[in-house]
């Protein structure tokens, strides 16, 4: 191991042995590499290609990766093929394309959003996540929050995953309280910025989601970064989300952005699973009088007039925050109470949803217009 520190000259100079195809030369004087980035020993990036170029640039890719992992000091290489195509004519119409293959071994993919982050949409989706484990299913948790992990926090679990192969193209992902778990959080240190444009995002997400050697699962919850840009995007159109749990407080500033987050969803043709009302209010726990801090109803009207389901009302509590904190979330470490109750039942109601739909519904097929 070097005791210098990796730079992106370093991984510069081996790829600029690597040919490029049709004869351009190498991928790196062909434009082909996009946003290096290294995190301690992990090395990511995109290869540019276009969608009749996939198959070939797959396999490019995969010796790409083989190179980079042949530099001293590199442990991991996340390379994720960015495809772009050119946008169609003013007026034209664009057919639509089919979404994302399924990934193996995992029956439906949830997402957990919001339109503005401070919401507790974490929270939420760790305690649905437990809900629907405490039906007996086996569930899954993807943290693509790769802005602000939370996650690892939220389970209480720090270190990094294991290699499942002896190439380590494959990682285990973490466990604890019977809910498997990938994040980001895992590879880089708490305190480190992600500053990463789209095709990074993208690259980081496609690997967590697929180098990951899950198990077979019911249900992955994956909890979305707030707002609607690239990591939304590139799980709708990578993946065959079967529907997206939208997470808001009641005050108007926050159904705004909830609204947006919704019509985003509804965009490409995702299913819009319901709305949950987070810090719905407040009890005193000395008078035992409620406060309702950010209003109150206001998410369930949205979703009346909107009409989609609204999935419950979560009060604000210390108790609740404070077992985020230490890594114990109240479904998990608290059973009985009246919060781990409300998750529960909206966890049931999030399964029943996705049982209606049957596995023979044909998986959402995202609608390519001029605004997206």
């Amino acid at each position: 191991m070097p005791t210098t520190k990796l730079s992106q000259d370093d991984v510069l100079q081996v790829l600029k042995r690597i040919a490029a195809p049709d004869g351009r030369g190498n991928v790196v004087s062909a434009g082909l590499v996009s946003d290096i980035a290294i995190q301690g020993s992990t090395v990511m990036f995109a290869l540019l290609t276009t969608p009749q170029h996939i198959k070939t640039m797959e396999i490019l890719r995969g010796a790409v990766e083989k190179a980079v992992l042949g530099i001293p000091g590199v442990e991991k290489a996340m390379v994720a093929l960015t495809a772009e195509r050119a946008a169609p004519p003013t007026g034209a119409s664009t057919p639509a394309q089919p979404r994302g293959n399924a990934v193996p071994g995992i029956r439906y993919l949830v997402a957990v959003a919001s339109g503005k982050g401070g919401v507790g949409k974490s929270t939420t989706a760790i305690n649905l996540a437990l809900g629907l484990h405490s039906l007996g299913l086996r569930v899954a948790v993807l943290d693509a929050d790769v802005y602000g992990p939370s996650m690892p926090k939220l389970f209480g679990l720090t270190g990094k995953p294991e290699s499942s192969d002896a190439e380590g193209k494959k990682m285990k992902p973490m466990s604890r309280y019977g809910v498997e778990l990938m994040s980001i959080g895992f590879l880089v240190a708490e305190d480190t910025p992600m500053i990463w444009r789209g095709p990074m995002v993208m690259s980081a997400l496609t690997q967590l989601l697929r180098e990951t050697e899950w198990g077979e699962t019911d249900v992955m919850i994956i909890d979305m970064p707030p707002g609607t840009g690239d990591a939304q995007l590139t799980l709708a159109q990578q993946t065959p989300l079967a529907g997206a749990v939208i997470v808001s407080t009641p005050q108007d500033l926050a159904l705004i952005d909830a609204r947006k987050g919704l019509n985003m969803f509804r965009k490409v043709n995702v299913p819009v699973i319901g709305i949950v009302e987070n810090m719905s209010y407040f009890v005193c726990t000395k008078c035992g009088e409620r406060h309702e801090i950010f209003g109150h109803g206001g998410a369930k009207e949205e979703a009346e007039r909107l009409g989609v389901p609204f999935l419950g009302e979560v009060p604000l509590d210390q108790d609740v925050r404070l077992r985020s904190d230490r890594g114990e979330p109240v479904v998990a470490t608290a059973p009985d109470s009246k919060h781990a109750a409300i998750y529960r039942d909206i966890a049931r109601q999030v399964w029943a949803s996705l049982q209606s739909g049957g596995l023979s519904r044909p998986a959402p097929r995202i609608v390519l217009e001029n605004e997206l």
